[in-house]
């Protein structure tokens, strides 16, 4: 059986970001998508479960600890404002 393969009409390549370079297939399982021009791949299973590709390590996604003696709160010095209204003088010119 051969594999059809299908443009996808205004599809934007997430590589390349040309437009209408992108078309997909399938097999039994996946759904496949690549771009013509970069030669960009991509595959998601037909039934919705997730792959199982671990997450890329960033500094973002790592626990670090806490050091609470870094924590440094900075007094509070406010000053309060009275507006009035209506000040004396003020509508005359």
């Amino acid at each position: 059986m051969s594999v059809v393969k299908r443009f996808v009409a205004g599809a934007v390549c997430p590589r390349c970001a040309q437009m209408d370079t992108i078309r997909v297939y399938r097999n039994d399982i996946r759904e496949y998508r690549e771009c013509v021009r970069c030669d960009y791949k991509d595959g998601q299973n037909l039934d919705g479960t997730p792959e199982q590709v671990s997450e890329l390590q960033t500094r973002v996604n790592q626990a670090q600890p806490i050091d609470p003696n870094a924590i440094k709160i900075a007094p509070v010095t406010a000053q309060p404002i009275n507006f009035d209204p209506n000040p004396k003088g003020a509508h005359k010119k």
